[in-house]
C-alpha cells in the first residue's frame, strides 16, 4: 500500500468524498495529517463518511461542507467560504458522475455529465487558484478515466443537443477534458511562473458506487454500467484505486502535466505507474481550446490572477495557444509513450 508523505499542516479540498476514492483519499490524507475539507452534495452522507473515519481514526482532521457541482452556484459558494478561510495546498478534483441512461442538464443547462465531471471542476479550480498560489507548494489533482482514450472533444456539440445521446461517449468526452484540463493547467502554470504542480489520476477498474449511481439515475430500480456487465475485466477495491490519486496529490516525485494510473493488468489494476496520454489529449492547440470555451461557458476566467513574476496574462492566439508559449510539449510527462 501507498505511504501518504507527511502531511500535517496542509489544508485540503477532496470533492465526492463521502464514497469510493474519494472517502479513501479524505482518510489517508487526514492520517497523514491533513486537515481535509470533505466537499460533498449530500451532507448527511458526507457526516456519515466523516464520522466512520474517525472511528478508526479519531485524530483525523475533518470537516464536511456542501458543494454541488452541477451547478455552479453552489460552486461559487463554496468556494467563497474556503477563500475565506484564507488558506488551501490542495485541491483533489475526484467528484463525478457515470453513464445515466438518458440525457440530463445541471442546474445550468449543460449536460449532466459535461457539467458535473468538467465545468463544475473547472469553475471550482479558477476559482481557488488565488489561494493555491499563496500556499508553499500547491497542487491540483483532477481525476480522469480510462475511458479517455477513446474519448472525442464535439466543440460544435459538446453538450449533446443535436447528436443521438450516447452515455458511454458522453461520460468519456468529460474524462478526456478532465484530462486536458489538468495538463493545460499544468502549461499556465509553467508559462506564468506559478509554483503550482497540476496532474491527473485515473483509478482503473475499481470497484465503488459510481458504476451504479450514475447508471440508476431516473430509474425506480438500480442498474449497473456496460462495464460491470464485463465479469472477466480485474477489478480492484477502493484503498488501490484511490493510490494514483494520492501519488499525484502528495508524492514528491510526481511531475507537472503526468498522468498516473494502475500499473497492472491491463492497466485496470496494480500498483501506481505513468499512465499512457491519448493522443488526443496531447493535442495542446484543442486543450486551449477547451479551457477557452469553459471559461464562456461558466463565467469564471484568470484575468485576476496575478503572475508572480509581474507580467499581465498572456493574450491568446488565433490558433488557440496562450502566447509565448513556445513548447507546451514540453511538459514533464513520464506518462507519454511510444
Amino acid at each position: 500500500m501507498y505511504t501518504v508523505p507527511d502531511q500535517t499542516g496542509k489544508t485540503v479540498v477532496v470533492t465526492g468524498a463521502n464514497s469510493g476514492t474519494g472517502e479513501e483519499a479524505a482518510r489517508r490524507l487526514a492520517a497523514a495529517g491533513a486537515h481535509v475539507v470533505m466537499a460533498v452534495r449530500t451532507l448527511a452522507k458526507g457526516e456519515r463518511a466523516r464520522d466512520g473515519i474517525l472511528a478508526r481514526d479519531p485524530r483525523a482532521s475533518l470537516e464536511v461542507r456542501r458543494i454541488d457541482l452541477a451547478d455552479l452556484a453552489s460552486v461559487k459558494e463554496f468556494a467563497d467560504g474556503i477563500l475565506a478561510d484564507g488558506r488551501l495546498d490542495l485541491l483533489v478534483n475526484n467528484a463525478g458522475v457515470m453513464a445515466p441512461p438518458s440525457r440530463m442538464a445541471t442546474a445550468d443547462g449543460f449536460e449532466l455529465q459535461f457539467g458535473s465531471n468538467f465545468l463544475g471542476p473547472f469553475a471550482l479550480t479558477v476559482r481557488l487558484l488565488p489561494l493555491l498560489l499563496a500556499a508553499p507548494a500547491p497542487r491540483v489533482v483532477t481525476m480522469s478515466s480510462g475511458t479517455a482514450s477513446y474519448g472525442s472533444i464535439a466543440f460544435d456539440d459538446l453538450q449533446w443537443e443535436r447528436r443521438r445521446y450516447s452515455a458511454n461517449r458522453s461520460y468519456a468526452q468529460s474524462k478526456l477534458a478532465d484530462l486536458m484540463f489538468a495538463r493545460h493547467l499544468a502549461v499556465l502554470a509553467r508559462e506564468r511562473g506559478w509554483n503550482l504542480l497540476s496532474a491527473a489520476a485515473h483509478p482503473g477498474f475499481t470497484r465503488t458506487n459510481l458504476q451504479s449511481a450514475g447508471a440508476s439515475l431516473g430509474r425506480d430500480r438500480p442498474k449497473r454500467s456496460l462495464l460491470n456487465s464485463l465479469p472477466f475485466l480485474p477489478s480492484q477495491g477502493v484503498e488501490q484505486g484511490a493510490e494514483p490519486l494520492l501519488f499525484a496529490a502528495t508524492d514528491p516525485d510526481a511531475a507537472a502535466g503526468a498522468y498516473y494510473g494502475p500499473g497492472g493488468r491491463f492497466d485496470l489494476v496494480g500498483p501506481t505507474a505513468p499512465a499512457r496520454i491519448p493522443r488526443q489529449a496531447l493535442d495542446d492547440a484543442s486543450a486551449a481550446r477547451l479551457w477557452m470555451e469553459a471559461e464562456r461557458l461558466t463565467g469564471v476566467s484568470l484575468p485576476a490572477l496575478a503572475d508572480p513574476r509581474g507580467a499581465a496574462r498572456p493574450p491568446h492566439t488565433a490558433d488557440g495557444l496562450p502566447s509565448g508559449i513556445a513548447d507546451p510539449s514540453g511538459i514533464a510527462n513520464p506518462g507519454v509513450q511510444a
